[in-house]
C-alpha cells in the first residue's frame, strides 16, 4: 500500500530522504516547498526497513475532475532504501501495483517526472512504459587529477579561463541579501533577454530560501572583477555531486566569459570538499545545441538523461485532448500533450 506524505510531514519526508541509499536535494522537503506549481506529496512504498520513495508535484487538470503528477525543476525521481540492482524483485513487483492502484484511485490522469543521471532508477522505471530518452547532460570528472580534467577543455574554454584569470577576475561565496538581490537582477535581466517563460522566473523568496536552506548545502558564488560583479551561479552539494543549478551573466560581460572561469574554479572548489562530479546539464530541451555545446567545451563525460512518461488513464488522457482540440499526432516534445505549450528562447546567450 501506498503511503502519502505532504509538506504536513516534513521531519517524517526528510527521515526518508536521510534513510535512502543516495539522494540529491532535488529530493528534499524544503526544496519542493519552493515549487508553487502544484501540491508536493511524496509517495512510500514500504517493506520491513526497505522502501522506495518518489516526489511528486499533484496538480488539478483545469474544468476536469482530473489530477496529474509532475516533478520539481531539476533532476528527482525516485529513491530507495537500497540500489536498485539490490532490491527484492518482489518488492519492486509489489511497489509497481501499489502505484497503480493509487493512480487508479486518485483520478490520475498522467505522471510525468525527471530523471536523475546518476542513479541508477531505470532499474525501476523499466517496469513501467513510459521511460523516455531525453538525450544527453555534461558532467566533468574530478576524481581526474585537475591537469588531466583541464586537457579536456577545448581551446575556446582555455582561453577564455586564461584571459579571465590574467585581468584578475575572481571568485567569492556570499549569503549576504544585497549579493543574492543582484544575483537575482542579472538572472532575471538574462531570463527576459533570451525570451523565457515564467517557467524559468521565481520569485526573490526562492532564491533567498535555496541559498539559507538547512536542509541541503546550496551555495552562491560570485565572480568578480575589481568591486564588480559580472557573473553567478548556484551551485548544491549532495552525494559527492555538484549541480550547477542556476546561472546568469552579466550582459556587458557576456564577451569576457566568466561563466567559463567559474566553472573551472567550481571544479577546485569540488575537490577540496570532497566532491566526485560537477553536472552542468543539457542543451535547451536536451537538444545538443549552443548550450549543450557550450557546456560540452568542458567534458567528453556523457550521461543519458531520461525522463518517466506515463498515462496512467487512456481514456480520460484523449478526452483532454479531444476537449482542448490538441491533435493527438502532433510533432512537439512536450508531455503531458494536454498541457502544452511552447517555450521559446530567442538566444542562449545567458551563459
Amino acid at each position: 500500500m501506498i503511503k502519502l506524505l505532504t509538506l504536513n510531514e516534513r521531519s517524517e519526508w526528510n527521515s526518508y530522504i536521510k534513510r535512502s541509499f543516495v539522494h540529491d536535494f532535488y529530493h528534499t522537503w524544503h526544496y519542493h516547498s519552493l515549487d508553487n506549481s502544484g501540491n508536493p506529496i511524496l509517495l512510500i512504498y514500504e517493506e520491513g526497513e526497505n522502501f522506495i520513495a518518489f516526489p511528486f508535484l499533484k496538480r488539478v487538470i483545469p474544468d476536469s475532475p482530473f489530477f496529474d503528477l509532475s516533478s520539481v525543476y531539476g533532476y528527482p525521481g525516485p529513491i530507495a532504501s537500497k540500489k536498485f540492482e539490490h532490491l527484492d524483485e518482489g518488492l519492486i513487483n509489489n511497489f509497481k501495483k501499489s502505484f497503480l492502484k493509487f493512480l487508479k484511485n486518485e483520478q490520475i490522469v498522467s505522471v510525468f517526472s525527471r530523471l536523475n543521471p546518476f542513479f541508477d532508477q531505470y532499474i525501476l522505471m523499466k517496469e513501467f512504459e513510459g521511460v523516455h530518452e531525453n538525450g544527453l547532460t555534461v558532467a566533468l570528472d574530478l576524481n581526474l587529477p585537475l591537469d588531466v580534467q583541464r586537457k579536456k577543455y577545448d581551446r575556446s574554454a582555455t582561453r577564455a579561463i586564461k584571459r579571465c584569470r590574467n585581468k584578475g577576475y575572481f571568485v567569492k561565496e556570499s549569503k549576504r541579501q544585497e549579493d543574492i538581490d543582484t544575483f537575482i537582477d542579472i538572472y532575471t535581466e538574462n531570463m527576459r533577454r533570451i525570451g523565457s517563460t515564467e517557467y524559468y522566473l521565481f520569485d526573490k523568496q526562492y532564491f533567498t530560501n535555496l541559498i539559507h536552506s538547512k536542509e541541503f548545502d546550496c551555495r552562491l558564488l560570485l565572480v568578480y572583477l575589481g568591486d564588480e560583479i559580472t557573473c553567478a551561479m548556484i551551485i548544491s552539494f549532495s552525494h559527492g555531486i555538484i549541480q550547477a543549478h542556476l546561472v546568469a551573466t552579466k550582459a556587458s560581460y557576456l564577451n569576457q566569459s566568466p561563466a567559463k572561469f567559474l566553472v573551472d574554479e567550481i571544479t577546485i572548489i569540488g575537490r577540496e570538499r570532497g566532491m566526485k562530479f560537477l553536472h552542468l546539464g543539457g542543451g535547451l530541451g536536451f537538444k545538443e545545441d549552443s548550450l549543450f555545446r557550450w557546456k560540452s567545451a568542458f567534458s567528453d563525460l556523457f550521461l543519458n538523461y531520461k525522463s518517466f512518461r506515463f498515462i496512467a488513464n487512456r481514456k480520460a488522457y484523449n478526452y483532454l485532448l479531444d476537449k482542448r482540440g490538441i491533435d493527438k499526432k502532433i510533432a512537439i516534445d512536450y508531455f503531458p500533450l494536454y498541457r502544452a505549450f511552447i517555450t521559446l528562447f530567442s538566444s542562449l546567450s545567458f551563459i
